[in-house]
């Protein structure tokens, strides 16, 4: 047996949304190539109208060239005579520089001996006072031993005569324990006990 062949059934209704659909989508196609045409219209026109801005630019440019090229060549020519006058006047002023400098070098001579001379001063004052500096500093050492050994043999002095104080205030103090403990046992009391 052969197979049975299914016939498809056109649904009325799924047809007509279909064509819906498409009239929708091409309404919408129209509308985006009209836009699309306007804004190619509305491009060229702004390149024509830059074409002529450009145009118009241009002529006036080689206008201004050929002002400008007239004002190079006035320009020029009064350059060229400045040139020649600035040339001379500073031929002149390199002459009076030249005699300037060596006036400022006998000057700069003057200054360097005298400066040289202010060292070989400033240099024999610090000796001196280097030196009465290392004299001062000398006595400064002695005098501070001089303290030093003086403060030493009082301290000394003061520890031996508080030694013979101390030695004394024992053996005075040794004498009155003896003296009160044999007063005690006098009484008949016992000096341990106190």
């Amino acid at each position: 047996m052969a197979p049975k062949k299914k016939t498809a059934k056109k649904n009325p209704e799924k047809s007509e949304n279909d064509l819906d659909a498409t009239y929708k989508r091409s309404i919408l196609d129209i509308a985006v190539l009209q836009d699309h045409i306007a804004l190619q219209c509305e491009s060229i026109i702004k390149v024509q109208s830059d074409k002529n801005d450009l145009r118009r630019r241009m002529r006036d440019m080689e206008q201004k060239l050929q002002q400008e090229r007239q004002d190079h060549r006035d320009i020029n020519s009064d350059l060229s005579r400045q040139y020649k006058t600035m040339q001379t006047e500073l031929t002149n002023k390199v002459k009076r520089l030249e005699e300037d400098v060596s006036q400022l070098k006998e000057e700069l001579a003057m200054c360097q001996e005298e400066l040289r001379k202010g060292k070989r001063d400033r240099d024999q004052m610090e000796q001196e006072k280097d030196a009465t500096i290392a004299d001062l500093q000398h006595k400064l050492d002695n005098m501070e031993i001089d303290y030093e050994r003086v403060l030493h043999e009082t301290l000394d002095s003061l520890t031996s005569q508080l030694s013979v104080a101390q030695q004394g205030w024992k053996d005075k103090s040794i004498g009155l324990h003896q003296n009160y403990k044999e007063l005690l046992s006098e009484f008949g009391l016992n000096a341990l006990d106190f």
